[in-house]
């Protein structure tokens, strides 16, 4: 017996040194992480959408009463949602508890970068190009232009901070706002099942006043106010770098502030109709 347990254990031991080469040499290696994060991400996407459609036709009664339309958009949220509870998870760990970015380390924190924090912004740009390509698709069932331009300039913003390995935390900052999407969707969720008048709906209105005052606002501010601690770092970027650790921080506040001022008025509404 005690022979065939070193066996398996030896046999473990080997597999999960083939699969750590593996992974190391083919899945993070620097050279082909731009790809295989993004082909990664894709097909996440198709299969949490695929997924979300097959557990809400079992789980879910309103599922079977929706059009197809509303079906489509029901499981893109879906999606969506899965992918907003990873990449916030994943960036809240880079920026607070990892110490990839620490002021500790040496160097300038906008030129560091690691094969894992390179594969994750390669799976978060998957997900943008399956949302976007769905969005123009169906245009404009699934989102206006604000939701193509705030795609748009997501996407090149984290495509280029992986491929080039620059500021990333700043990347991941932004990535951070994201977890506002999961309360976002449960309240079309909630009203598309004709619960837009239950206590659920309610909490889930200052939820979402809480959680996008917390990651839309203040989190940008803290946002702007590292890259000017930093700005002797900043400056040493790209050209093309540097203008999106402005621009698309600043367009997406922006953006942010307007929803912002929509769900406060949304919120004191409903605030109002339960007096």
């Amino acid at each position: 017996m005690r022979a065939i347990s070193n066996n398996t254990v030896m046999t473990m031991e080997a597999y999960r040194s083939q699969a750590e080469v593996l992974v190391k040499s083919y899945l993070l290696a620097d050279t082909i992480v731009p790809f295989t994060s993004v082909v990664a991400g894709i097909l996440a996407c198709k299969l949490v959408y695929d997924l979300s459609e097959l557990v809400s036709m079992f789980y879910f009664r309103t599922y079977s009463s929706l059009t197809k339309t509303q079906r489509t958009e029901w499981n893109n949220r879906g999606m969506s949602t899965v992918h907003a509870i990873f990449i916030t998870t994943m960036s809240l760990y880079f920026v607070f508890w990892s110490d990839l970015f620490s002021d500790r380390l040496a160097g300038p924190v906008t030129f560091r970068h690691s094969p894992l924090s390179n594969f994750f912004l390669g799976v978060s740009v998957g997900y943008f190009l399956s949302d976007l390509g769905m969005i123009f698709w169906l245009y404009p069932s699934l989102g206006g232009m604000e939701y193509v331009i705030h795609h748009s300039l997501s996407g090149i913003a984290v495509a280029y901070s992986m491929a080039s390995g620059e500021g990333q935390l700043y990347t991941y900052m932004v990535l951070i706002s994201e977890i506002t999407t999961p309360e976002i969707n449960m309240r079309w969720f909630l009203d598309t099942s004709g619960m837009k008048k239950s206590a659920a709906y309610l909490i889930n209105g200052v939820v979402i006043f809480i959680a996008w005052l917390v990651a839309r606002v203040l989190l940008f501010v803290y946002l702007f106010y590292h890259v000017y601690l930093h700005y002797h770092q900043v400056i040493e970027m790209h050209i093309f770098g540097y203008l999106l650790v402005f621009v698309v921080p600043a367009a997406l506040a922006l953006m942010n502030l307007m929803w912002f001022g929509k769900i406060i008025k949304g919120l004191m509404k409903t605030l109002a109709k339960k007096r």
